[in-house]
Protein backbone atom coordinates (compact mmCIF):
# COMPACT_ATOMS: atom_id res chain seq x y z
CA UNK A 1 0.00 0.00 0.00
CA UNK A 2 1.10 3.63 -0.38
CA UNK A 3 1.73 5.85 2.44
CA UNK A 4 -0.78 7.78 1.16
CA UNK A 5 -3.86 5.68 1.51
CA UNK A 6 -6.13 5.67 3.96
CA UNK A 7 -8.74 3.11 5.24
CA UNK A 8 -12.37 4.04 4.78
CA UNK A 9 -15.52 2.62 6.84
CA UNK A 10 -18.95 3.29 5.96
CA UNK A 11 -21.48 3.91 8.11
CA UNK A 12 -24.56 4.41 6.27
CA UNK A 13 -26.08 4.17 3.15
CA UNK A 14 -29.38 6.44 2.44
CA UNK A 15 -31.29 4.39 -0.27
CA UNK A 16 -35.21 4.61 -0.60
CA UNK A 17 -37.55 1.84 -0.38
CA UNK A 18 -38.63 1.25 -3.55
CA UNK A 19 -35.34 1.77 -5.27
CA UNK A 20 -33.84 -1.11 -2.76
CA UNK A 21 -36.73 -3.39 -4.05
CA UNK A 22 -36.07 -2.62 -7.90
CA UNK A 23 -32.07 -3.64 -6.90
CA UNK A 24 -33.35 -6.52 -5.26
CA UNK A 25 -35.54 -7.57 -7.92
CA UNK A 26 -32.58 -6.73 -10.01
CA UNK A 27 -30.17 -9.26 -8.69
CA UNK A 28 -32.27 -12.10 -7.67
CA UNK A 29 -32.79 -12.05 -11.53
CA UNK A 30 -29.06 -11.58 -12.22
CA UNK A 31 -28.75 -14.80 -10.16
CA UNK A 32 -30.54 -16.88 -12.50
CA UNK A 33 -27.93 -17.33 -14.99
CA UNK A 34 -25.69 -18.10 -12.66
CA UNK A 35 -27.17 -20.99 -10.37
CA UNK A 36 -27.69 -22.31 -14.15
CA UNK A 37 -24.32 -22.05 -14.84
CA UNK A 38 -23.20 -23.34 -11.57
CA UNK A 39 -25.51 -26.12 -11.72
CA UNK A 40 -24.50 -27.16 -15.21
CA UNK A 41 -20.61 -27.37 -14.57
CA UNK A 42 -22.12 -29.67 -11.28
CA UNK A 43 -24.23 -31.85 -13.32
CA UNK A 44 -21.21 -32.26 -15.33
CA UNK A 45 -18.92 -32.77 -12.93
CA UNK A 46 -21.43 -35.80 -11.33
CA UNK A 47 -21.86 -37.44 -14.89
CA UNK A 48 -17.80 -37.62 -15.25
CA UNK A 49 -17.44 -38.94 -11.55
CA UNK A 50 -20.11 -41.66 -12.12
CA UNK A 51 -18.33 -42.79 -15.63
CA UNK A 52 -15.82 -42.90 -13.69
CA UNK A 53 -16.78 -44.91 -11.13
CA UNK A 54 -18.98 -47.79 -12.62
CA UNK A 55 -18.16 -50.61 -14.92
CA UNK A 56 -19.00 -50.23 -18.68
CA UNK A 57 -22.36 -51.87 -19.90
CA UNK A 58 -20.64 -53.97 -22.22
Amino acid sequence: MDEESQHVVVEDIRMDFWSMVTFMVKWAIASIPAALILLTIATMFLFLINALATEPLY
